[in-house]
């Protein structure tokens, strides 16, 4: 599915910290209309109770897409612990790291994982929400 571009997938950010995830990736689909068809699942988003997988999978989309258009090259994971703290996007540029958290609503704060920033220092971390998101795809 990959090679017929219906998907992609992230690898895990693993620096050889013991209670990181090494060989984890995450499925995302190119169109989200696609993954609605293959679970059979169109309701509106009110209805939904994958709310937070079509976010994520929306962002992660977009982003990637906005950054090749401004031929903005960069090397994406996510991170993952055996504990299962987790963060939803990374972007590693000119030798830093840029985290993302990934939320529909900006009703719960949000901070970085204390094991990751102990881990890389010097990251940054941010929470895209649907009252931010333009700021992250570039649109605003």
């Amino acid at each position: 599915m990959e090679k017929a571009f219906i998907v992609f997938h992230l690898g895990a950010l693993s620096r050889n910290l013991r209670n990181e995830i090494k060989k984890g990736r995450k499925i995302y689909f190119l169109d989200n209309g696609i993954r609605n068809s293959i679970i059979n699942n169109f309701n509106n988003l009110e209805f939904r109770n994958d709310k937070g997988q079509l976010w994520e999978n929306f962002l992660i989309c977009e982003r990637i897409k906005q950054m090749h258009y401004n031929q903005v090259y960069v090397n994406r994971y996510f991170w993952r612990t055996h504990s299962q703290q987790e963060i939803d996007y990374i972007e590693e540029r000119d030798g830093m790291l840029y985290a993302f958290e990934f939320r529909w609503s900006d009703n719960k704060r949000i901070k970085a994982p204390k094991s990751f920033m102990n881990a890389y220092p010097g990251s940054s971390f941010s929470k895209v929400h649907s009252g931010n998101y333009g700021d992250f795809l570039g649109f605003f």
